[in-house]
This record gives structure tokens, C-alpha cells and sequence, in this order.
């Protein structure tokens, strides 16, 4: 079993920046993601998608576990944009990841704490997400079953998509309600820009795609340093 790393345990002094894999180059998917870590990444974030949650088809666990063979120390942050999350969170966790992120859109509350404790129990941690178009209260209800909060700021399943400013309203309210050890994200046209705008509103951890991989190689760093300033 691994050891939940300690990513959720305090509240970090700046943002972290989480570059999302979806938008590397997949032909050279180790290179970039080292790069990435080497020139300042946190972690790294993996877009999961079935093409029935949402319009697309992404990755599985062999990609995980390719991932923890090349990046061992790295931080593998598994989002799951799919409509049957508990039948696939431990096969992630079995791949390497360290954490795992499930919708609320799919999961009514005693699933939520029903999956929570099956990944907690595996020693990674776990959040709940949740779409643009979707009220805060399912986060709010389940709160005490969380390490992460995220909150997407465009509808999932594309990369490459427009910030949506209208959801810093839900960031502001629940973390308000955050504990010292739970973290709250942001995914979706995430910049410099955008970036502060999330930090402001009570953001700690940041996907960044485009913004990050859509960089040449010599400025990858300094776009992670300006996402995270």
C-alpha cells in the first residue's frame, strides 16, 4: 500500500502548480513530465476521461503506472471525468497514483463516503469535483470526507478552453469552509492571469495545460513561476 504523501496536510505559503499531462506531447510524455517537475511543477495531473461523463477519450492506468516508472517521486493527482469512478479508483492507486478525484455529477453523498474511505483506505487521498453548471452543496455536505475540493472553471472534456469567471463565487464560498489540511483547485484556462484571480478567491492548487505544456521547453519554468507568483 502506498503512503499518502503530504500534499494535504498544511496549507502551502503560495499556490501549486499542477501541469496537466493531457495537454503534453504524448510522444514524448516522460521527457515532458520530467521537464516539467524539474523546472518547478508540484505535481502532476491526470486527465481521465470514458467519453460518456464527458465527449472524449483520454487515458487509463497504464499511463499511471508508465508515469510512476519514469517520474517516481512525483506527485500523480488522477481525475476522474467518468460516470463510474469507484469501479475504476483502485486500479489507479495499484498504477501509482496518489490521489484521486471523482465528480459529484456522478455520486449522490453515501457513495461520496463510500469511495472516500475505499481510497483513503489505500493510503492515497481523495477529492470531489465539481462542473460549472453545479451548485456548491455537494461539496458542502461531504466535506468531511475530503482532502481536495476542485472546482472546474470550464466544462470538462477539452483542453484549450476559456476561464470561466463566474465560478470564483463557489471558490470564495467553500474555502471558507476548509480545514487546515484540505486543499482547494482549479482546472480549466488556467494562466498568469486567471491564476491570480483563483489565488485570490482561496485557490491553493492550479492546472495548468496549454499554459504550461503549449510553452517551449526554455519557458516552461518561468510560466509555472508566474502561475504560481
Amino acid at each position: 500500500m502506498r503512503i499518502m504523501a503530504n500534499l494535504f496536510t498544511t496549507r502551502p505559503p503560495a499556490a501549486l502548480v499542477a501541469p496537466s499531462i493531457l495537454a503534453a506531447d504524448f510522444a514524448h510524455m516522460g521527457e515532458d513530465c520530467r521537464h516539467a517537475l524539474e523546472h518547478g511543477a508540484d505535481l502532476l495531473h491526470l486527465d481521465v476521461m470514458d467519453g460518456h461523463f464527458v465527449p472524449n477519450l483520454t487515458m487509463g492506468p497504464d499511463l499511471c503506472k508508465a508515469l510512476r516508472r519514469v517520474c517516481p517521486e512525483a506527485f500523480l493527482d488522477v481525475h476522474l471525468m467518468i460516470e463510474e469512478p469507484a469501479r475504476y479508483a483502485e486500479g489507479f492507486i495499484d498504477a501509482g497514483a496518489d490521489h484521486i478525484t471523482a465528480h459529484a455529477e456522478v455520486l449522490r453523498p453515501g457513495e461520496v463516503r463510500s469511495l472516500s474511505r475505499r481510497v483513503r483506505g489505500r493510503g492515497a487521498s481523495f477529492g470531489l469535483a465539481i462542473n460549472p453548471g453545479t451548485g456548491i452543496e455537494p461539496v458542502m455536505e461531504s466535506l468531511d470526507e475530503l482532502d481536495l475540493v476542485l472546482v472546474m472553471s470550464v466544462w470538462p472534456g477539452f483542453g484549450g478552453q476559456a476561464f470561466l469567471p463566474e465560478v470564483l463565487e463557489k471558490v470564495r464560498a467553500i474555502s471558507a469552509g476548509l480545514g487546515v489540511g484540505q486543499r482547494l483547485e482549479m482546472d480549466g484556462g488556467i494562466d498568469t492571469r486567471t491564476g491570480e484571480l483563483c489565488r485570490q478567491a482561496g485557490c491553493d492548487v492550479l492546472v495548468a495545460g496549454s499554459s504550461v505544456f503549449g510553452q517551449p521547453k526554455a519557458d516552461r519554468g518561468a510560466a509555472i513561476r508566474s502561475i504560481r507568483a
